[in-house]
């Protein structure tokens, strides 16, 4: 499984990849010598620690030799010295970091810098060897503002800049490849006959000639493989080239601002007023720009190339695939004008969760709104579906043709309704949610009915997140954490008369296990149920482990 921060596929993911993590390993590096030693210290970390098993393990590595860094490491930076930038850190945040604990210091760069949840953060924690995570993490988000009183991550003042990595030669794209897949491209698009052209600044030949918009034959998505490339240009401003040229103009400043260069020319997916105000949507590969005009920015998003998936227009309105309509949660029809839904929000409180039913030729599914440039499918399990054997996926992110997405019942809106705002707040583009009820059942000594739920979070750019939450009659526990592909929790909970206990719950097929201060247990229907080795009226202090094994 991908670590929730991990970079995604392709050499820019790559690329960004290694920069997230010279990044944490300059924060991370002890002492307050030269910020440009400290920083070749970084990239030659990073660059020897290699790729094998994955971010999520490499990240490990980078860290645990940035928090005790070996003396001969500083022997030949050379190559690395003569590659800084011409900006380098603020001293002052790694002078505030040097008087940390290590794995505070550690925490406090995961929490500050990368935005990891601190759920990740205590794994992360646990995975170099910290006993006892939340002491540290407590310590650590105590000392973020000292050590961080502006924002480390906010765009413009990153002070790295693009990492210059050694030259490596890379053979280039066979001709014969690259024109068929230009033909196949060309029979579906065509250029937009008064689209506007935005010159591009640069030396090179393919920076200099000028930009196309490209739009879909009207009548494409009925005749060719659905994709986001027959996806037709639409919306009342279609029409307007001065507009068009504006959001062209803009598309190329983004792409150029964010390193992307001249990748090929945009699709226009929208040109039209959203609530008064023009907007235009355009697209290339994975990437969607969303101009809001008449001058304003481009804002550029990972959006992934699902084919079905709406895109977001601002003010609860989005566009749909040509072949796609839309219902409420409630069942009635949702108006559409140029492809556009009227007005739809989430029915949580925090805006959050299932928006309404997709309804295509290949059935109905719902889809949610968490935050990113498109809604995502959002499914539910119930407590009767079993966790996946080894080498079958079930997570949020898993593709299993004998299971399509469907609509959310009632049982499952339910459930997203209680769920959808516990979940921490995506820091990265959501491609699918899906809310596991793997426990349903009587909590003991009369504390009624409860459900278990990990609701998990697959990434467009790939990765994972799942969050664990036991919801009784009356509140909701965070219990941290869960496997999306065998969901098990546990988490201290107080009974009606004041006595503790401590439950695990894990899916149907798995028996939960608990170590930790704990007197004695006993599991009846998938929950344990653990009495704690001092008094029943206090809470243990000490962690406890859970774990599972087959039934």
């Amino acid at each position: 499984m991908r670590d929730e921060h991990g970079a995604g596929p392709g050499p820019r993911g790559a690329r960004a990849g290694y920069r997230d993590l010279v990044r944490l390993a300059y924060f991370v590096l002890p002492g307050t010598g030269s910020r440009v030693y400290r920083l070749a210290m970084a990239r030659r970390i990073v660059e020897v620690t290699g790729a094998r098993g994955g971010h999520a393990r490499r990240r490990t590595r980078v860290l645990r030799r940035a928090m005790r860094p070996s003396r001969r490491w500083r022997i030949g930076l050379g190559p690395w010295l003569r590659a800084a930038p011409p900006r380098l850190p603020d001293p002052a945040a790694t002078t505030a970091l040097a008087a940390l604990e290590p794995p505070v210091r550690v925490a406090c760069v995961l929490l500050s810098v990368a935005r990891t949840p601190r759920y990740a953060v205590r794994d992360q924690l646990v995975a170099l060897g910290v006993r006892d995570p939340w002491p540290v993490i407590e310590a650590a988000g105590a000392a973020a503002d000292r050590v961080f009183p502006g924002d480390p991550q906010r765009p413009g003042t990153d002070p790295f800049g693009p990492v210059r990595r050694p030259v490596r030669h890379r053979p280039p794209v066979p001709a014969g490849v690259a024109f068929v897949l230009t033909a196949g491209l060309l029979g579906v698009m065509v250029v937009s006959e008064s689209g506007g052209r935005a010159p591009l600044g640069g030396t090179s030949s393919a920076a200099a000639r000028d930009a196309r918009l490209l739009s879909a034959a009207p009548d494409a998505w009925r005749r060719a493989p659905r994709g986001l490339d027959v996806w037709p240009a639409r919306g009342d401003l279609t029409g307007d080239a001065a507009f068009r040229e504006r959001a062209l103009r803009a598309w190329t400043a983004a792409t150029r601002a964010g390193g992307a260069g001249r990748e090929g020319d945009p699709q226009l997916l929208f040109a039209g007023r959203v609530d008064g105000r023009p907007v235009a949507l355009l697209r290339r590969g994975d990437k969607v720009g969303r101009f809001t005009g008449p001058d304003g920015p481009l804002t550029l998003s990972a959006a992934g190339t699902d084919a079905e998936a709406p895109m977001a227009l601002g003010g609860g309105r989005y566009l749909l695939a040509p072949w796609e309509r839309a219902e409420t949660l409630t069942g009635r029809k949702v108006a559409l004008r140029h492809g556009v839904t009227e007005p739809v929000t989430p029915r949580t409180p925090c805006g959050r969760g299932p928006l309404f039913h997709l309804k295509g030729t290949d059935g109905g599914r719902t889809v949610g709104e968490f935050g990113g440039p498109r809604p995502v499918t959002v499914t539910y399990r119930p407590p009767s579906s079993k966790y996946a054997s080894a080498g079958h996926e079930s997570g949020p992110g898993a593709r299993d043709a004998s299971r399509p997405p469907t609509e959310l019942k009632i049982d499952g809106l339910r459930v997203w309704d209680r769920v959808a705002c516990l979940t921490p707040i995506p820091a990265r583009p959501v491609a699918a949610a899906t809310a596991w009820e793997f426990w349903s059942g009587v909590l003991p000594k009369g504390g009624g009915r409860a459900q278990w739920v990990c609701a998990g979070m697959a990434f467009a750019g790939g990765g994972t997140a799942a969050q664990g939450t036991l919801l009784d009659k009356d509140k909701a526990h965070d219990t941290g954490w869960c496997d999306d592909r065998r969901p098990a929790g546990g988490t201290w909970w107080r009974s009606a008369r004041g006595d503790w206990y401590y439950l695990a719950a894990a899916a149907r097929g798995l028996v939960p296990r608990a170590e930790g201060p704990l007197r004695r247990s006993k599991v009846s229907e998938r929950l344990l149920t653990a009495v704690p080795a001092g008094p029943a009226d206090r809470r243990p202090a000490g962690p406890v482990t859970v774990s599972t094994r087959p039934a």
